[in-house]
């Protein structure tokens, strides 16, 4: 049985890829509909969350915003040029991206200086458990489980939902005209830049992902890919929801949401 997948469909088409990653897509849309469905990105485009939950959400992110590239060249030490062709393929795309990323953290912090987070705030401040637990996991996964495993973890899962919740936040430019003219442009860099190109570089990874795996790997390995990726949408959403439990009433909403 032949197992090597080659891309034949257009790019962002799921039905381009082999039925397992269909499949895995499929089960863990509940999970990525939680968070991208949370009030949280209405509220912030619309310029009605609280200073305090806005604080929480920009200093929460930040490790995972600053340790982003780490994460890709974790990655790239288990790539070996020639090994295979995923494998080069992975290998490529990680150099070259890895200096795409190079200036999120400065655009992340001009982010947080624009809404009245100072840098020395953003860079020397403790993070909540339930933000922190996304960074970790990112680390966790890049550092210690397959390159497989942790390109769609982070490049794919990551990347993916922040394109798409970054597109929320910033449609109509609502949420760009809150700010003054003369730093609106600065001020929504990151924004812009993560619901433009991250349309793209999800599927880039999930494509190097499919020609690494193949058409017909174990079930075993679907089964923990799967889990990789529904862990970050869960994690995403702790993160999220405790920002919002911030504002005074909100309603606790529980993790159980995700799974629902």
């Amino acid at each position: 049985m032949n197992n090597e997948f080659v891309r034949t469909g257009a790019l962002k088409d799921l039905r381009s890829y082999p039925l397992w990653a269909q499949e895995i897509m499929e089960s863990c849309e509940p999970a990525k509909r939680a968070v991208l469905e949370h009030p949280i990105w209405t509220m912030m485009r619309e310029g009605s969350l609280s200073d305090a939950a806005m604080r929480s959400f920009l200093l929460g992110a930040w490790p995972l915003i600053e340790q982003f590239p780490k994460y890709m060249a974790l990655n790239l030490l288990k790539s070996r040029h020639g090994r295979s062709r995923g494998e080069t393929m992975a290998r490529r795309w990680l150099v070259r991206n890895i200096r795409v990323e190079q200036n999120h953290a400065d655009y992340w912090l001009d982010w947080a200086e624009a809404v009245g987070v100072t840098r020395s705030q953003s860079l020397r401040a403790e993070t909540n458990p339930e933000a922190a637990i996304l960074s970790h996991w990112c680390w966790q996964v890049s550092a210690s489980d397959t390159l497989e495993a942790g390109m769609l973890a982070t490049n794919y899962a990551v990347e993916g939902i922040t394109g798409e919740w970054a597109a929320l936040v910033t449609q109509d430019d609502i949420y760009a005209y809150g700010f003054e003219a003369r730093i609106r442009a600065k001020a929504v860099r990151w924004l812009k830049l993560h619901a433009e190109y991250d349309d793209t570089h999800p599927w880039e990874a999930l494509e190097i992902v499919c020609t690494m795996v193949g058409v017909h790997p174990a079930q075993e390995i679907v089964d923990h890919l799967r889990q990789c990726i529904e862990n970050t949408y869960i994690y995403k959403y702790l993160g999220i929801d405790q920002c919002l439990r911030q504002l005074e009433g909100a309603p606790d909403a529980r993790v159980e949401a995700v799974a629902a």
